[in-house]
C-alpha cells in the first residue's frame, strides 16, 4: 500500500499537512472541535477527528466508556491506594507505588513533556474525565467495590505507563540471585537462569516481500503477558487529517506505542531483557530530631522521608514511611538504626530506575509514532524511547525494513546488573549518558527476522534472556512451504492469513533433556516403561487435546519437585526458601520462590554438574513411576486453562475459562508453572499480522473482546477466535464500519461522577436472591446515565421484537425519559449480582393502549422484559426463568397486583413457550400498531399465592 492510498482512507480536511511536524500537528485546533465514533463487527472502535487534540480526546473518552473499571483501577495502582477498597491483599502494592514513588515520578516526568505532547496528553486526560461517569455506570464493579470514579490528572497515563511496566525488567530477580549466591557460592548466582527465566515468552518476526505473496512485508506476531481481564491491549483506530494509524492501544495511556500499522509503515516490538534497574544496598539511621540520613561514599548525609497512610477496605490503616536516597527510593527495609550506633543487618535497599532519574518517560515519542509514515520516521521517533527497552521490528510500503533495539539503558558497571550492589561505593554510580542500542540488517538470503526474548540483538545489554527455542523454531517455520511443518525448506511465499500456523505452533523442544534422560532411565517398571515408550514416541507438541502433553507435564512437575528435594538444592528449597523470608516484602515473592525457579531452569538443572548424571537419571526414574502409577488421563487443554488476573474477581459471575494448547517454550507461549500448576496466567496478550500491501488484510484478536464492560455483547466475543487460533480482519473501509452515538462537540466541561450514575448504587425497588443464580435488584432506569446500555440492548438484531432497532441513542433516552414522567408506567435495570442483566418494564393496562385490546380487570399489572445481550439468555441456564423468579416476585410483593399480563409479539415464539412454561396462561392475539402481539396472564393462583 502507498501512502497515497493510505489518504484514500483517511478523513480529509481543507489542507492536507503532510511532514507537519509536532507543532503542526496541534495548531488552530478549536476546543469544540468534535469526533465520531465507528465500530466494527467486533465493537473495535475506529475513532476520526478533524485534529490530533479532538483525537486524543476521542481516545480518552472511548477509554472511558469501553474500560471505566480498568482505567479507574490503574488510577488507584498508580496512587497506592487500592487496598482501599480491594482490601489487605492490595496493601503490598500500595506500600511498594508509595515507596517507590511512582505518582511523583509520573508528575516529574509530566512536567518536562515538550509542550505540544503536554497539550496532547491533556486532552485525552479531558476525554477520559468527560466519559468516566457514563463508563462507571456501565460497570458493575463501581457498585461491587462501593466506589465511584475519580479524576484523571495530566500526569494519569505517564503513571499508568510506568506502574505497568516497573517491574517489567525483573529487578527483584537481583534479589534471587543475591541468596543463590550466598547459599550456593558466588559462582551459582546465575545457575537458575541460564537463559530461562520463564517469565518472557512474546514472539515477533517480519518477511521481506520477496517471501510473501503480495510482494510487501508482513509483520507479525504476539505480545505475551500476564492475562488481564479486561485485557491490558485494546484493538483501536485514530484517524484524523494528518494520520490513520490501527494498532493495539494501551487503555489510559494515548496513542498506540507497541504495535501499530499507519498505513505507509508498521511496527512491532517484544521484551528487550535489558537490564536499566538497579538495587542499592543502603545503610540508614535516624537523626536525633527524628530525620534520616544514609550513608553515601562522602560519608552520613540527609535524605528525604515523610510518611504516608495506606487506607485498608475491613482493617486498620497503615503507615509508610517513604525514603529516598540519592540512588533512590528506598523499596525494601526500614530506618531502624539510630545516630552514633550500629546500623541493623536487615536488608535495606533502593531503587533506581531511569525515569526517576532523568525525569523523561519517553512519551514525546508517542504522537511521533502516529505521525510516521516511513521507516525512516519511526526510527527517528524511537531514538527518544525510555522504557521499557524494547527489539523493534518495522517495515513499510517501499520495502525497507528496520531492527534495532529502543529504549534508555544507563552506563554502569557490570555488576550492578547481576546483584544487588553497596550504595556507598562509587564505583557503583551510574555515569553520563546511556548505552548504545544495537541494530542490524534483516537477512536478505532468508528474507526474515525474528525477535523472541532471546539472546541476541540485545545481548549487550542484559543477563537473562528467554530460550533460544522459540526464536529458532520460528525461523525454522518460516523456512518451509506454509503449512509444511520442519519438512522441506523451501521458503515459498506467505501470506498474511498463513501467519496464524506460527502464532499456533505448538513444538516443545525444552523437552529434549527431560525426554532424554527419561529413555536411559534405569531399572523402569512395567507401567513405568509403558510411559516412556509412549513419550519417546510423543510428537512433541503440547496441543489441547493431547493425553501425552498432559502426561509429559505431571513427569516435568514430578522431577521438578524431586530436584526441589535435593540435598544440592536443599539451602534453597524447602524451610529454607527465600521466599519463606520475612527480610523482603510479599510482593516479590513470585521472584524469590524456589520451586517455579527450579521449573523454568529444569532444562539446564537437567543439563549441567550441579547434580551427577547418575542422580538425574535416578530422579527421572522414580518420577516416570510415580506418574505411571496415577493412571490419570486427560487432554491438555482440559487442565492447561488460562487463569487471568481480575482486580475484583468476585464483581461479575463465574466464568469457565478457556483452555489452550502450548506451553513456555513453545511459540505459543501460554505460561503456567512447572511443578505448581498448568493453569497459566501469561500468555498471548494479543496477536497481530500487519499486511503492508492491503492494510485491510490485516488480521488481530485479543483474549476476550474490544469491551471491558461485562453485559456487553463485545465483552467475551473474541475469546473462542483467541483459544482457537483463529484472526478476526482489521476494517479499514469507513463504509463498513457502523456508526454510533458515541461522537460528542461539547466536552468543554467535565462532570463529576456520583455514585446516582452507577446502576449498582442507585437505590433498589426489590432485591431478592435466587439460589442457585445470585442476587437480583430492581434499580430505576436513568435516562441519561443509561442511555448508552440500554441503545446498545435495543439497536440488536436479537432485540427486534422490543422495536427500536432505528432508533438513535438520543431517541432513546427520550422515550425513557417520557416513560419516567408518568406515574403510571416505570423502567427498571435489573442487575445480577451488581452486573445490568435486564430491562424490566412496568405499566397498568387501563393507563396503556394496550388496555384498549383486551378486558382489563382490576389488579391487572403489565409486564416488560428485555434480556441483555452476550452474557444473558443461553450463557447460564435458566437465566431467564431465573429472572422472571426475580420479577414476578416484585410485582405480586404489592397484594394489589392480582393477574400479570404480557404482550409478546406473537411471532416470538420462545418468549411465549417461556411464558407457558413459568405458568402464564395464553390469551388472544390483538392488534397494535407495531406488531401483532398475543396476551399471556399469570395469576396469584397459578402460583398458589391465592
Amino acid at each position: 500500500m502507498t501512502t497515497a492510498d493510505v489518504d484514500s482512507e483517511r478523513p480529509q480536511a481543507d489542507s492536507e499537512r503532510t511532514g507537519a511536524g509536532a507543532e503542526g500537528c496541534f495548531e488552530g485546533l478549536e476546543p469544540l472541535e468534535s469526533f465520531e465514533v465507528f465500530r466494527d463487527d467486533w465493537g473495535i472502535p475506529h475513532l476520526k477527528a478533524g485534529g490530533a487534540l479532538a483525537l486524543a480526546r476521542a481516545q480518552g473518552h472511548n477509554a472511558a466508556l469501553d474500560r471505566a473499571w480498568q482505567l479507574e483501577t490503574e488510577r488507584h495502582r498508580v496512587l497506592g491506594t487500592t487496598a482501599a477498597y480491594l482490601g489487605a491483599e492490595a496493601v503490598d502494592w500500595d506500600r511498594f507505588a508509595r515507596r517507590a514513588r511512582l505518582a511523583d515520578t509520573a508528575r516529574r516526568c509530566s512536567g518536562r513533556l515538550a509542550p505540544e505532547t503536554a497539550a496532547w496528553v491533556s486532552a485525552y486526560v479531558d476525554g477520559v474525565n468527560a466519559g468516566l461517569a457514563e463508563g462507571a455506570a456501565r460497570a458493575p464493579e463501581f457498585a461491587a467495590a462501593g466506589l465511584a470514579p475519580g479524576r484523571w490528572e495530566p500526569w494519569t497515563p505517564l503513571g499508568v505507563w510506568l506502574s505497568t511496566h516497573i517491574l517489567f525488567a525483573g529487578f527483584p530477580t537481583k534479589l534471587w540471585r543475591e541468596e543463590v549466591a550466598r547459599r550456593l557460592g558466588d559462582d551459582r548466582a546465575t545457575l537458575f537462569a541460564t537463559d530461562g527465566p520463564g517469565t518472557s515468552g512474546s514472539n515477533g518476526w517480519l518477511l521481506t516481500g520477496a517471501r510473501t505473496t503480495t510482494g510487501a512485508p508482513v509483520v507479525a506476531g504476539d505480545p505475551h503477558r500476564f492475562i488481564e481481564d479486561p485485557g491490558v491491549y485494546q484493538q483501536i483506530r485514530l484517524a484524523c487529517p494528518e494520520f490513520d494509524v490501527v494498532g493495539l492501544a494501551v487503555p489510559g495511556v494515548p496513542g498506540i506505542a507497541h504495535f501499530g500499522h499507519a498505513g505507509g509503515v508498521a511496527w512491532a516490538i517484544t521484551n528487550a531483557m535489558a537490564d536499566y534497574q538497579d538495587l542499592y544496598r543502603e545503610q540508614l539511621r535516624r537523626t536525633a530530631d527524628g530525620g534520616v540520613e544514609a550513608l553515601g561514599p562522602d560519608g552520613w548525609y540527609a535524605v528525604h522521608a515523610h510518611t504516608e497512610t495506606v487506607e485498608v477496605a475491613g482493617g486498620e490503616p497503615e503507615t509508610v514511611e517513604v525514603v529516598e536516597t540519592d540512588r533512590g527510593p528506598v523499596i525494601i527495609g526500614d530506618v531502624t538504626g539510630e545516630a552514633g550506633g550500629d546500623v541493623p543487618d536487615a536488608p535495606v535497599i533502593s531503587l533506581r530506575y531511569p525515569p526517576r532519574v532523568t525525569g523523561d518517560l519517553g512519551f514525546d515519542v508517542l504522537p511521533a509514532l502516529l505521525r510516521a509514515r516511513t521507516v525512516a520516521d519511526l526510527d527517528t521517533a524511537l531514538d527518544g524511547w525510555v522504557e521499557p527497552v524494547n527489539v523493534v521490528l518495522a517495515a513499510d510500503t517501499t520495502g525497507a525494513t528496520l531492527h534495532r533495539v529502543a529504549g534508555h539503558v544507563p552506563v554502569r558497571p557490570h555488576e550492578n546488573r547481576l546483584r544487588v550492589v553497596p550504595a556507598h561505593d562509587p564505583a557503583y554510580a551510574w555515569r553520563e549518558g546511556a548505552e548504545p542500542t544495537p541494530r542490524t540488517e534483516v537477512d536478505p538470503v532468508t528474507g526474515t527476522a525474528v525477535m523472541a526474548n532471546e539472546r541476541g540483538l540485545a545481548a549487550p545489554l542484559g543477563i537473562e534472556f528467554a530460550p533460544p527455542h522459540r526464536a529458532r523454531r520460528i525461523r525454522e517455520l518460516l523456512g518451509t512451504p506454509p503449512g509444511a511443518g520442519a519438512r522441506g525448506l523451501t521458503g515459498a511465499p506467505w501470506s498474511s492469513a498463513d501467519m496464524a500456523a506460527v502464532h499456533t505452533d505448538t513444538r516443545l523442544a525444552s523437552s529434549r533433556q527431560l525426554l532424554s534422560l527419561l529413555a536411559w532411565a534405569p531399572d523402569l517398571g512395567p507401567d513405568a516403561e509403558r510411559l516412556r515408550d509412549r513419550l519417546l514416541l510423543w510428537d512433541r507438541h503440547m496441543d489441547a487435546d493431547s493425553a501425552d502433553a498432559t502426561l509429559y507435564s505431571r513427569l516435568r512437575a514430578d522431577v521438578v519437585h524431586r530436584l526441589a528435594a535435593h540435598p544440592a538444592l536443599r539451602p534453597v528449597t524447602g524451610d529454607a526458601d527465600p521466599w519463606r523470608s520475612a527480610a523482603y516484602p510479599p510482593l516479590f515473592r513470585p521472584w524469590l520462590a524456589a520451586v517455579p525457579r527450579i521449573g523454568y531452569a529444569l532444562e539446564t538443572l537437567l543439563t549441567v554438574g550441579l547434580l551427577p548424571y547418575e542422580d538425574r537419571l535416578a530422579i527421572v526414574a522414580a518420577s516416570a513411576e510415580a506418574v505411571a502409577a496415577t493412571q490419570a488421563e486427560s487432554p491438555w487443554g482440559q487442565v492447561h486453562r488460562v487463569s487471568p488476573w481480575q482486580a475484583l474477581p468476585g464483581a461479575t459471575p463465574e466464568e469457565v475459562w478457556p483452555g489452550l494448547a502450548g506451553d513456555h517454550d513453545c511459540v505459543l507461549s501460554t505460561s503456567g508453572v512447572p511443578g505448581i500448576t498448568d493453569l497459566f496466567a501469561r500468555g498471548p496478550a494479543a496477536r497481530y499480522v500487519w499486511d503492508l500491501a492491503r492494510r485491510e488484510d490485516s488480521l488481530w484478536v485479543v483474549p476476550f473482546g474490544a469491551s471491558g464492560v461485562p453485559g456487553s455483547a463485545h465483552h467475551r466475543d473474541q475469546s473462542e477466535l483467541w483459544a482457537s487460533g483463529r484472526l478476526a480482519p482489521v476494517t479499514t473501509d469507513w463504509n463498513l464500519l457502523h456508526p454510533t452515538e458515541e461522537s460528542t462537540t461539547t466536552m468543554t466541561t467535565t462532570p463529576e461522577p456520583t455514585a446516582s450514575t452507577v446502576p449498582a448504587l442507585r437505590p433498589a425497588v426489590h432485591e431478592q436472591k435466587v439460589e442457585g443464580f445470585g442476587v437480583v435488584r430492581l434499580v430505576p432506569v436513568d435516562p441519561a446515565a443509561d442511555a448508552g446500555l440500554l441503545h446498545g440492548w435495543v439497536t440488536e438484531e436479537r432485540a427486534r421484537f422490543w422495536g427500536m432497532a432505528d432508533h438513535t441513542r438520543e431517541q432513546v433516552r427520550e422515550i425513557y425519559e417520557f416513560v419516567d414522567s408518568l406515574p403510571t408506567h416505570h423502567a427498571y435495570l435489573a442487575l445480577r449480582d451488581g452486573v445490568p442483566a435486564a430491562l424490566f418494564q412496568t405499566y397498568e393496562p387501563d393507563a396503556d393502549p394496550v388496555g384498549e385490546c383486551y378486558d382489563v380487570r382490576p389488579g391487572d399489572f403489565g409486564i416488560h422484559l428485555l434480556i441483555a445481550p452476550a452474557e444473558g439468555e443461553g450463557a447460564v441456564k435458566g437465566y431467564t426463568d431465573a429472572l422472571l423468579t426475580a420479577f414476578i416476585g416484585y410485582v405480586f410483593s404489592d397484594p394489589a397486583h392480582l393477574r400479570v399480563v404480557v404482550e409478546p409479539d406473537a411471532r416470538n415464539e420462545k418468549a411465549l413457550a417461556r411464558m407457558v412454561r413459568v405458568g402464564f396462561e395464553l390469551g388472544p392475539e390483538i392488534r397494535k400498531p407495531e406488531k401483532t402481539a398475543r396476551l399471556a396472564f399469570l395469576t396469584r393462583a397459578a402460583l398458589g399465592l391465592a
